[in-house]
């Protein structure tokens, strides 16, 4: 756990980031080994969510046909 101390975490509710655990953990995404990763969550964490909606509707659909639908 000390390692995560010493990284990055983006600050869900302030928008903000910071270095190690300032903020309860259900404020914090992370870590991140720079603060400029750790700027950058929202958006990774946007596309993260986009590719597991597209797996899931893979899922939903596999062995589907045209007609299913």
């Amino acid at each position: 756990m000390a390692d995560s101390a010493e990284k990055y975490w983006y600050n869900l509710t302030t928008g903000e980031v910071e270095k190690g655990f300032e903020s309860p953990a259900i404020d914090r995404a992370g870590p991140f080994d720079t603060a400029e990763e750790a700027a950058k969550a929202p958006d990774v964490l946007r596309e993260r969510s986009r590719a597991w909606a597209d797996d899931d509707t893979r899922e939903d659909s596999w062995g589907a046909t045209a007609g299913d639908a």
